[in-house]
C-alpha cells in the first residue's frame, strides 16, 4: 500500500452552490487541515455558519497499473461529507470524527477533480445537533491518496487497519489473537504475522512469528512473560506487524502497536488496573483551539497531552466524539487509561438510530487496538428531554449490544444528566455508570456530591458508579470573597479543592473526570463576560496559562516536586489581611513575606495550606517547600480593582446599583438562604408565578392545556429544581432563565427583599 498525504493545494468555497466542471479560479486557496468556523464560532452569538462549504483540488498521477486500485481517505469531515471525482458522485459519509475511504479507481484519469461538498448544517439524523460546544464545518483532518494492489487488507471495513488484536493476560504470559480482513486475496498467498518488543536501547526485538496461508486469518500467538502495560508507571507497547506475500513479494503491509493488560470495575474497590487498585482521577478534553478551531497538528495533540501528564492525571474522557487517531497513540504512550465515546449528546433523534450504530461501529472498529480504551460511552446527558422515551431506551440497548458484539473485552458506560432519577431503565442500561454533576456551580452546593453518590452506592451496591463530569467557570476576575456564580479564579480553586476531598474520600468511585482540561467554544455561551466559550477549563482556551485550580490537582496527583502561590493575576488587594493558598505536593511548605516567616505547615488530608498575610504596601511572597519554590506579589489599595470584577455583556443591572442592607436580604443573596424565612419565600413564590405568566405569554399558549404545562422560561418548576437552585444567588438565577426582568422590575425585586430580616443560622 502506498499513502500520500494530499493535505496542501485545495480551493476552498463557502459561496459556491453546485460541483464545478473544472478547477475554480475564484475560490480561496486553503490547506488542510481546515475549519469555516474558526472565527465565528467562537465569537458568541450562536450565528456560526452551518451550512454546504466546497473543497477541491487537482490530482495528476501516472495511470493504474494492472489490478490496482486507489481510495480517497478523509480522517475527518464535519459532519456530513459527499465526494465528486471528475464530476461523478464517489461517495459519501455521515459523521464528522471518523476515517472513511472510497475506492474511486473506476472514475481515475490521469488528470482528476476532486470536489468534497461538506455540510455541518441541522438536521435530524446525524449527531450531534444539540450539545455545549460548537460543531466545526471542514476538512479539519488528513485527506490521503491511497494505492493497493489487487490483493490487500481491506480498506473498506469501516475505516480501519483492517487488522484486529486481542491480547489476553494468562499468569505471567499473554496470548494474542490477530485477525485481519482481506480482498481480492488469491489461492497461494500466505500471511507472515510478526510480533515485536522494544528493548533497553530503543531496538525492536523479534518475540514471536508465523505463517499462515491467505485463508487462515486468524492466529494466536503466546508472548512469555509479558510485559504489561501499566498506565502512567509503565506504558509498554508491542508491535505486531502482518504482511500479505506472494512468493517473495509483500503485496500489502499493516503495523500496528498493542499492549497487554487486564482490568476490573469493580463497584467497591473501583478501579483495577493488572490485579491492583488504580484510582482513575483526571479530565475530559475537547478538541478546539483559538482561530483554527478544531483543525488541530500533531503539536497541539502534544502539547495538550504534556499539559494533562504535567497535572499528574491518568485518565482522559475523551468527549464527545472520536479524537484524532494520534491522540490515541499519545494516550497508549503516556499511560492514559480513556473513556471513547460517540457524539450520541443531550437530545435523542427519532431518525438518528442509524446513525448512532454507524459512529460506533466506527469508533469500535477504528480503535480497538489501542490498550488505553477501557470503556465505550454509549451517549451523554441523553435524557434532558426525559428518561422515559421508548425509541431512546431502544437505541441505548442495541447500542449496548453492538459494543459486546464488536468487543467483549471492554465496558459500556453513560454520562447521566444530573436531574436524571438513578432508578430509570436508562441509568442500567451500560456495565458502569456516571453521572454529570455540578452542584455548586448549576444549583446546590459543592457539599451535595458527596452524598448523593453515597446515595446511589448505598442503593445499588454493586453498580459501579463514577464522575464524569464536574466543574465551574474562571476566567481573569477575582475576589477575596469567592462566591458561587462569580466565575473568578478564586471560586473555582475553593470548588475543585472541595470536590478532590469529596473524590478522596470514596475510593469506590470508578473514574473522576475534570470538565474540563482546556476552555473550549461554545458558541451559543453568553457567561462571565466573554461570549462564545465555556470557561470550565483548568487551563486557558490558548493554553498559555494554568488556573490556580491546575495547581490543586497537580500537588493531590502528580509526584513531580512543585509548589504554587495561588492568586498570582490578583496582585491588587483592598483588605488589611489577605488569604493566601498555597498548593504543594511535598510534605512541609513555608511561605514568607518580605523575607518574614508566616509559619511552616506541615499536610494532612489534602496538600492545600493556607496563610493568613497583612497586607500592607508591596508584599513580596515566597513559598518554600523541600527544594522547590515560587513567588508572588500583593499590594495593598484603598479601594477594590473594578478590572477584577466580572463584568456581563448586556447587563441589566450593575452590581452598586443593588442596596445590600446588613442583616437583610437582597438579590444577591442565594434562594436557600431567601427561602429560609416565611416572608422570603412568599417573595419568591410570587415571583415564579410573575415568571410563569411571562413564559405563557411569550409561548403564546393556545389553550388552557398548554398553559397548565408552561413552566419558567421554558424550564419546570419541581421540587428537584427548587433543590438544586438553592445554591445560585437571584440574581444569578434570573440571568440564566434567561432574564425577563426589566431594570426596574429587579430594583422592585430587591426593595422587597431588604425589608425582611435574614434568618439566624
Amino acid at each position: 500500500m502506498q499513502r500520500e498525504c494530499i493535505n496542501a493545494g485545495w480551493l476552498f468555497s463557502k459561496e459556491a452552490k453546485e460541483i464545478p466542471g473544472e478547477l475554480p479560479k475564484d475560490w480561496e486557496a486553503a490547506d488542510l487541515p481546515h475549519t469555516w468556523n474558526g472565527t465565528d464560532g467562537q465569537d458568541g452569538g450562536n450565528d456560526y455558519y452551518r451550512g454546504t462549504c466546497y473543497y477541491a483540488k487537482e490530482l495528476t498521477a501516472a495511470p493504474l497499473r494492472a489490478g490496482e486500485q486507489i481510495y480517497l481517505e478523509f480522517c475527518g469531515a464535519n459532519s456530513s461529507a459527499v465526494l465528486y471525482v471528475n464530476g461523478t458522485r464517489a461517495g459519501a459519509h455521515d459523521g464528522g470524527y471518523s476515517t472513511w475511504r472510497v475506492n474511486i479507481t473506476g472514475l481515475w484519469r490521469e488528470k482528476n477533480l476532486i470536489v468534497v461538498a461538506v455540510d455541518n448544517a441541522p438536521n435530524g439524523r446525524v449527531y450531534p445537533q444539540m450539545a455545549d460546544f460548537t460543531f466545526y464545518g471542514g476538512l479539519y483532518r488528513d485527506v490521503n491518496l491511497i494505492r493497493v494492489g489487487e490483493s490487500h487488507f481491506d480498506l473498506d471495513y469501516y475505516g480501519s487497519t483492517a487488522v484486529k488484536v486481542t491480547p489476553v493476560v494468562q499468569g505471567e504470559d499473554a496470548e494474542v489473537t490477530a485477525e485481519v480482513f482481506l480482498t481480492g486475496e488469491k489461492a497461494g498467498q500466505t500471511l507472515h504475522f510478526a510480533i515485536y518488543d522494544t528493548d533497553e536501547t530503543g531496538e525492536e526485538q523479534l518475540v514471536a512469528e508465523q505463517t499462515a496461508a491467505v485463508d487462515t486469518t486468524l492466529v494466536k500467538f503466546v508472548i512469555p512473560k509479558v510485559h504489561l502495560w501499566n498506565g502512567t508507571k509503565d506504558a509498554h507497547l508491542y508491535r505486531l506487524k502482518v504482511r500479505l506475500m506472494e512468493q517473495e513479494a509483500c503485496l500489502d503491509e499493516r503495523s500496528l502497536r498493542f499492549g497487554c493488560r487486564t482490568f476490573e470495575i469493580d463497584p467497591q474497590r473501583g478501579f483495577v488496573l493488572n490485579g491492583k487498585p488504580y484510582p482513575l482521577r483526571g479530565v475530559s478534553r475537547h478538541q478546539d483551539r483559538p482561530v483554527i478551531g478544531n483543525a488541530l497538528l500533531p503539536e497541539h495533540h502534544r502539547e495538550d497531552m504534556d499539559l494533562i501528564c504535567e497535572m499528574g492525571a491518568n485518565t482522559i474522557r475523551l468527549a464527545h466524539y472520536q479524537h484524532d487517531q494520534y491522540f490515541y497513540d499519545l494516550c497508549d504512550e503516556r499511560g492514559m487509561v480513556v473513556w471513547a465515546e460517540i457524539p450520541y449528546i443531550s437530545n435523542h433523534m427519532t431518525d438518528g438510530y442509524d446513525n448512532t450504530m454507524s459512529q460506533m461501529r466506527e469508533l469500535i472498529v477504528q480503535n480497538y487496538h489501542h490498550p488505553s480504551i477501557v470503556v465505550w460511552g454509549l451517549s451523554n446527558e441523553i435524557t434532558m428531554h426525559g428518561a422515559k422515551d421508548d425509541s431512546m431506551l431502544k437505541n441505548h440497548r442495541d447500542l449496548n449490544e453492538l459494543v459486546h458484539r464488536l468487543d467483549p473485552t471492554r465496558r459500556t458506560t453513560e454520562a447521566v444528566v444530573t436531574m436524571c432519577p438513578i432508578d430509570e431503565e436508562y441509568v442500567h442500561i451500560p456495565d458502569v455508570v456516571s453521572y454529570n454533576h455540578y452542584f455548586g456551580w448549576y444549583g446546590g452546593d459543592t457539599s451535595m456530591n458527596g452524598p448523593w453518590f453515597d446515595k446511589f452506592h448505598e442503593k445499588y451496591p454493586n453498580r459501579a458508579i463514577g464522575i464524569s463530569e464536574y466543574g465551574c467557570e474562571a476566567l481573569n476576575w477575582h475576589t477575596s470573597k469567592p462566591e458561587q456564580g462569580d466565575y473568578t479564579e478564586e471560586y473555582q480553586a475553593i470548588y475543585h479543592e472541595e470536590l478532590i476531598r469529596q473524590i478522596s474520600e470514596r475510593p469506590y468511585l470508578w473514574a473522576t473526570h475534570v470538565w474540563n482540561m482546556f476552555d473550549f467554544a461554545a458558541d451559543a455561551r453568553a457567561e462571565g463576560g466573554e461570549s462564545g466559550m465555556n470557561h470550565k477549563g483548568l487551563v486557558t482556551f490558548d493554553r498559555r496559562y494554568k488556573k490556580d485550580a491546575f495547581y490543586a490537582y497537580k500537588a493531590w496527583l502528580s509526584d513531580e516536586p512543585f509548589v504554587h502561590i495561588c492568586g498570582k493575576r490578583y496582585e491588587r488587594r483592598a483588605e488589611e489581611v489577605t488569604r493566601v493558598t498555597v498548593y504543594t505536593n511535598q510534605p512541609e511548605v513555608e511561605l514568607f513575606a518580605n523575607g518574614e516567616s508566616l509559619g511552616r505547615q506541615k499536610r494532612r488530608e489534602v496538600p492545600f495550606f493556607y496563610y493568613d498575610v497583612p497586607n500592607c504596601g508591596e508584599t513580596k511572597l515566597t513559598a518554600v517547600a523541600g527544594a522547590c519554590r515560587d513567588e508572588s506579589c500583593i499590594v495593598k489599595v484603598d479601594v477594590f480593582p473594578e478590572e477584577y470584577r466580572m463584568k456581563e455583556e448586556g447587563e441589566v443591572i450593575n452590581w452598586f446599583e443593588i442596596d445590600t442592607p446588613e442583616g437583610y436580604l437582597s438579590i444577591n443573596d442565594t434562594l436557600g438562604e431567601i427561602m429560609k424565612p416565611f416572608r422570603g419565600k412568599l417573595v419568591l413564590l410570587r415571583l415564579i408565578l410573575m415568571l410563569k405568566s411571562q413564559s405563557r405569554q411569550n409561548a403564546g399558549a393556545k389553550d388552557e392545556g398548554k398553559k397548565k404545562e408552561a413552566g419558567v422560561m421554558g424550564f419546570s418548576v419541581s421540587k428537584e429544581m427548587i433543590e438544586l437552585a438553592k445554591g445560585f444567588t437571584m440574581r444569578r438565577a434570573l440571568g440564566m432563565l434567561g432574564g425577563g426582568l426589566t431594570k426596574e422590575q429587579y430594583l422592585k425585586l430587591n426593595a422587597s427583599l431588604n425589608r425582611i430580616r435574614k434568618k439566624q443560622k
